[in-house]
């Protein structure tokens, strides 16, 4: 396995990481906590595939922008999966950021389950050992 495989598929370990962890803290009903953990799933996973292409960025809007440049416009990750990157990100910066926000449990819920499903399309798109 090449070096840039080996990095995606330890980012995709931290997705899953940060997915279990967004269970944890939905458990506990700590919504802004599993939102920004969620996002992060996400995050990994995108960073994951751009691993696989050299490509990789400092910013986050960056790393949202090479993906859908490489992998959402070309085809291979479908476009209804990847909005689950753009919700999480949006949604995270509004939780973090914003005033008296605070995500509800099922807004939380769903969109984990977005994004589980985009760690998933990601996953399978890393090559294996």
């Amino acid at each position: 396995m090449n070096p840039s495989d080996v990095l995606a598929r330890h980012r995709i370990v931290r997705a899953l990481t940060a997915l279990h962890e967004a269970d944890l803290l939905i458990e506990q009903q700590h919504f802004s906590g599993a939102l920004n953990r969620a996002y992060y799933a996400a995050f990994y996973a995108a960073r994951a595939l751009l691993a696989t292409r050299s490509l990789d960025s400092s910013r986050h809007s960056g790393v949202i922008a090479l993906f859908q440049e490489h992998f959402v416009r070309t085809g291979l990750i479908p476009i209804d999966t990847a909005r689950a990157l753009a919700r999480a990100f949006e949604k995270r910066q509004t939780s973090d950021y914003g005033d008296f926000s605070a995500p509800s449990g099922d807004e939380v819920v769903s969109l984990r389950d977005q994004v589980q499903a985009f760690v998933r399309t990601c996953e399978q798109a890393v090559p294996k050992d």
